[in-house]
Parts: structure tokens; sequence; C-alpha cells
């Protein structure tokens, strides 16, 4: 059987961030095209005002996500092979970007 993606609830998004390590923000610029910066997120708040808060340090990601505040983050496969995927709304305050997961995911390993 093929390998597939899994769903991931937010709750245990929330506990296992840290095993990730370093990943990516990814925002959409004004002329419509993905910009990364390579972060590391930390868990900040409690309960429902959880969040995953990265400090992008300025710049364009920040303008990206102050402008269009649907990101994604984007963490490189561990051993088993699958990456983590992370969509959500972006608060941005100052130089950090506070990212209000709405969805996650496993995604399968390339074939």
């Amino acid at each position: 059987m093929a390998a597939v993606s899994i769903r991931v609830a937010i709750d245990d998004l929330f506990e296992q961030i840290g095993e990730w390590g370093p990943g990516y923000l990814l925002t959409v610029s004004d002329d419509d095209r993905t910009h990364l910066l390579a972060l590391r997120p930390s868990v900040v708040g409690t309960g429902a005002e959880r969040v995953l808060r990265l400090d992008a340090g300025g710049g364009r990601a920040v303008g990206n996500a102050t402008a269009r505040p649907a990101v994604t983050l984007l963490f490189p496969p561990g051993d088993d092979g699958y990456s983590l995927v992370v969509d959500g709304d972006a608060a941005v305050h100052g130089s950090l970007v506070d990212v209000r997961p709405t969805s996650a995911l496993l995604h399968r390993p390339a074939p």
C-alpha cells in the first residue's frame, strides 16, 4: 500500500513541534510569488490562545504576512520521510509573526 498523508490534530502539533527543528515560513508577495524564510518556531500562550511564534526579523516575510495573513509552515522530512505542513493565520507584532494553525498534516514521502 502506498504511503498517504496523515492529519495532525492541532493540540498534538503544539506538543510535537519542538521535535521538528527549523522549518520554513511561506508567505506570498505582492506579485504572487512565494517567499520562504527559514525559522525555528516556539509555542507561546496556553489553551486556545496558543500560537507558533517566529522571529522573522522584519523584512519581506513580515510585510507579506501583514498584507496576506494566510501562511504555511513547512518542515523538511523527518527520519520516517514525512514532511510536516502547517497552514495558519498570521498576526504580525513588529518582527514577530504569530501563526495560529488551522490545519496540519504529515505529507507522504516522495515515491
